[in-house]
């Protein structure tokens, strides 16, 4: 049986040190898992979870500012990435991009904020290191130079063998699966011209901007 559209390309995330590459099946993210952002964000603090789709993840260097925003948000986080069996095989620096404004709008009529979040590029990611996930040590996130997110990984609520067990009550997680794991506090707009740089230690840096509209 042939296709009768064409099959969409997955992302990929390069590993450090191998010539493999790592093919993305489904985004899980996990929101209030850092006490402090859930404060800053006038929540409870307790896991919430929801999806991005594939397409969120790129690992381009420069990500276009989207459409129906003037408040885009950054988020750092832990990225896990799973192989066979839901298990733990690598993992990397991500920033969940949020339009907050419309994320706002969504939430005063309890509606879901899907769109906020699952937008096309809303998930960079940077290279992957193999092996099990740091337990601790900082995380962070600075614009053009200047630090807006400073934590520790040891501060998440729930850690990632307890995230992924609290998760797979509801999914069947697999090979191709990547779990953004939360973010500590200092969330903030980013702007056209802007650069990021989003560190996690003992991970790779990812670092992209977002070019200046053209006139």
């Amino acid at each position: 049986m042939t296709d009768f559209v064409t099959p969409p390309a997955r992302p990929r995330l390069a590993i450090d040190g191998d010539s493999r590459s790592f093919p993305v099946a489904r985004v899980f993210c996990i929101g209030r898992n850092y006490a402090d952002h859930a404060k800053e964000m006038g929540a409870k603090a307790e896991a919430i979870f929801f999806m991005k789709p594939a397409d969120a993840v790129t690992p381009d260097s420069t990500i276009a500012y989207p459409a129906e925003t003037a408040d885009l948000h950054h988020e750092v986080e832990l990225v896990l990435a799973l192989g066979e069996g839901g298990a733990i095989v690598a993992s990397g620096v991500g920033v969940d991009l949020t339009k907050r404004d419309l994320q706002a709008r969504l939430k005063e009529k309890s509606a879901p904020w899907e769109i906020a979040k699952a937008f096309r590029n809303s998930a960079p990611v940077g290279t992957l290191r193999a092996g099990p996930p740091p337990a601790s040590g900082a995380i962070g996130l600075s614009v053009n130079g200047e630090t807006r997110q400073s934590g520790d990984l040891d501060q998440m609520i729930l850690a990632p063998d307890a995230l992924l067990a609290e998760l797979g009550r509801f999914f069947t997680l697999g090979a191709g699966d990547l779990v953004f794991t939360g973010t500590p506090a200092g969330v903030g707009p980013l702007k056209a011209g802007d650069t990021v740089k989003a560190e996690i230690a003992g991970l790779p840096v990812l670092e992209f901007s977002i070019p200046e509209a053209r006139s």
